[in-house]
């Protein structure tokens, strides 16, 4: 059944995120030979439209207004649901990041339809979109479908592949006016924790850190490898909670869920609740002087060994490939 879809893409310091264009390539299956469009809102968008028609979207639709320069869960459901009474679609898509997380539950409500969200896949079979998404902290996997009424989905980043850049690829771009009024909160100040670089929900390597680093000061190795991979420094929540790290960094079932293409794991012992955020990784790797550590039984590869002497190897192990390869 052929169905218009909406994605809802977002934007972090003026340029899209790449969770936006898995989420465009979901929407291209979802819509079944129906039209994608691409919904941009802020504050000054507008010249976002173009990449994410190259990556997908048929069209693009844009809600700009400086109350929305800051994501405010009233405002951009406003801008939203105004969007959607215009396209009147058949479905929306979302990134599951921290803003999809909170935008698509009250959407779904406010429309009174069902919402499946941290979907890790898209397919059709028998005519269906059927859903694949993990359940049980990722001990297993369910799949859903929505057998009527409007399709609602949040899809997991890092899982599904992005369409190949078209840049031949031209589509409208129409505005919409929404009335934004009555926000609850105002964003008068944004402070960053998180270090600059790579965001770590969306790296495609992680070089995380547990207790076994010991201090803040333990972190440099890591950010050394993860800095010559082109990855993101991730923690257990013990490191953090040792005051290691800020907790902005946490994996975990209580921190951030990632599956990048290749997890190192240093000083980490594998407790359930970290297992939880990124046992999907596609490729483990674990750096444990504890040859019983829980880690190695959900790691690919392991090492056992002082991650202090292990992490500044490999650092240079890749350095050299990096330099041949180049």
């Amino acid at each position: 059944m052929t169905r218009k879809v909406l994605v809802v893409a977002e934007a972090r310091d003026g340029a899209l995120r790449n969770v936006s264009f898995e989420a465009a390539a979901a929407a291209k299956k979802a819509a079944q030979g129906g039209e994608v469009v691409g919904v941009l809102i802020g504050a000054s968008v507008r010249s976002l439209a173009e990449e994410l028609i190259q990556y997908g979207a048929d069209r693009a639709v844009i809600v700009e207004d400086e109350k929305l320069g800051q994501y405010t869960s009233d405002g951009y459901a406003q801008a939203l649901l105004a969007v959607i009474d215009q396209e009147q679609p058949g479905g929306i898509l979302f990134g599951h990041t921290a803003l999809g997380k909170d935008l698509s539950p009250k959407v779904a409500s406010r429309l009174g339809a069902g919402l499946i969200s941290d979907a890790t896949a898209v397919e059709e079979e028998g005519g269906d979109i059927v859903f694949t998404r993990p359940i049980y902290s990722g001990k297993a996997f369910e799949k859903r479908k929505v057998s009527e009424g409007l399709l609602l989905a949040s899809v997991r980043p890092n899982n599904i592949e992005p369409l190949e850049k078209d840049a031949s690829r031209t589509g409208d771009v129409t505005s919409v006016q929404a009335d934004i009024k009555d926000l609850r909160t105002v964003i008068q100040e944004v402070v960053r924790k998180t270090s600059e670089g790579v965001d770590l929900s969306e790296a495609k390597v992680i070089v995380a850190g547990g207790r076994g680093v010991k201090s803040e000061d333990g972190f440099n190795p890591l950010q050394e490898l993860a800095a010559v991979l082109g990855g993101a420094v991730g923690a257990s929540r013990g490191a953090c909670d040792a005051g290691y790290c800020d907790y902005s960094l946490q994996i975990g079932q209580t921190g951030k869920v990632v599956t990048p293409d290749l997890y190192i794991a240093c000083g980490i012992s594998g407790a359930i609740q970290h297992l939880a955020g990124m046992s999907n990784s596609k490729v483990i790797v674990a750096i444990n002087k504890d040859p019983e550590a829980e880690i190695f039984k959900v790691a690919d590869y392991g090492i056992v060994g002082d991650l202090f002497e292990v992490v500044p190897l490999l650092t240079e192990e890749f350095k050299k490939l990096k330099v041949a390869s180049s």
